[in-house]
């Protein structure tokens, strides 16, 4: 048995009938191997397999080598919310649509994560926001995102005002239906429908995206990864709004509440296969054409 991980977390899909099949054969796989693994307790109670180690998600970090997230982008962007405080490797067995961030075939992921366990990777430190909501200068909520923090209308998209701080310095008056401050793990999500930019992995950068603004001078922008982002919301907006992290999380936001949003401390440990390779999950995800001269 390899020296390279000994003890393994598996996270799913709830409800997912496929995805709970690959957690299934992940976990007899592994303990064949004489592996221990631990399986989140709202997978394990739906796996109900004799025997099994259970941890809630928030204690399974902090006792396991490898997480083994089994789903779609959006429970790789839960469970990383979660992982990032911790020093654990984490990869993805897909199980959703897109899958910009599980690497690993459901239907045949042995030899790969065979590699994998055998210490043939590649590590990527993803790094993640954290969006804060003052009102009358005291903290009202805060939380992490790892794709985008957007700020929006509540309910029913229509118009709002605010003002963009980049470093304490003012960057412009914005009449928009929000703002999108997307990390280069996120540039290929929520960003990039919104007409952002694609940034590779490997950036340390961060893109402001405006949604639907009322001037056709705003623009996405590409900002230094360490930059704070300040919005500041007008007292003029009729209506509450929400700031949305990775579309799971939302902090209420009312007129004249400030957002501020900022790299966060902590990051998550994405490992691939070897053969991964960036450019060509762009091609598969987003049907990019291959054509030979």
């Amino acid at each position: 048995m390899s020296t390279t991980f000994s003890r393994i977390g598996l996270i799913g899909k709830p409800d997912h009938l496929g995805a709970n099949q690959t957690l299934k054969a992940l976990y007899q796989y592994l303990t064949a191997q004489d592996y221990s693994v631990v399986i989140e307790t709202q997978v394990a109670q739906e796996l109900a397999i004799a025997g099994a180690r259970a941890q809630p998600l928030v204690e399974l970090g902090s006792q396991v080598d490898l997480v083994i997230v089994v789903g779609g982008d959006g429970n790789m962007l839960g469970a990383a919310r979660v992982l990032s405080r911790f020093d654990v490797a984490v990869i993805g067995v897909n199980r959703g649509n897109l899958g910009f961030l599980t690497d690993l075939d459901p239907d045949s992921f042995e030899q790969q994560l065979c590699d994998v366990l055998a210490g043939k990777y590649r590590t990527e430190h993803r790094f993640l926001l954290q969006a804060e909501v003052y009102r009358h200068g005291e903290l009202k909520s805060t939380n992490t995102a790892m794709n985008e923090a957007v700020l929006h209308p509540d309910k029913i998209a229509h118009m709002i005002e605010f003002e963009v701080f980049v470093n304490g310095e003012y960057m412009l008056h914005q009449r928009a239906d929000g703002m999108i401050v997307s990390t280069p793990t996120g540039s290929t999500a929520y960003s990039l429908s919104g007409g952002g930019p694609i940034l590779t992995p490997n950036l340390d950068a961060i893109s402001l995206v405006p949604m639907f603004p009322h001037t056709l001078g705003s623009r996405p922008i590409v900002l230094d990864g360490n930059s704070e982002v300040r919005l500041v919301v007008a007292t003029s907006n009729k209506a509450n709004m929400l700031v949305s992290c990775d579309g799971h999380v939302s902090l209420p936001v009312m007129p004249g509440d400030e957002v501020l949003i900022k790299k966060h401390d902590n990051k998550l440990k994405l490992i691939h296969p070897l053969d991964y390779n960036y450019f060509n999950v762009l091609q598969q995800k987003l049907g990019w054409e291959k054509k030979p001269f």
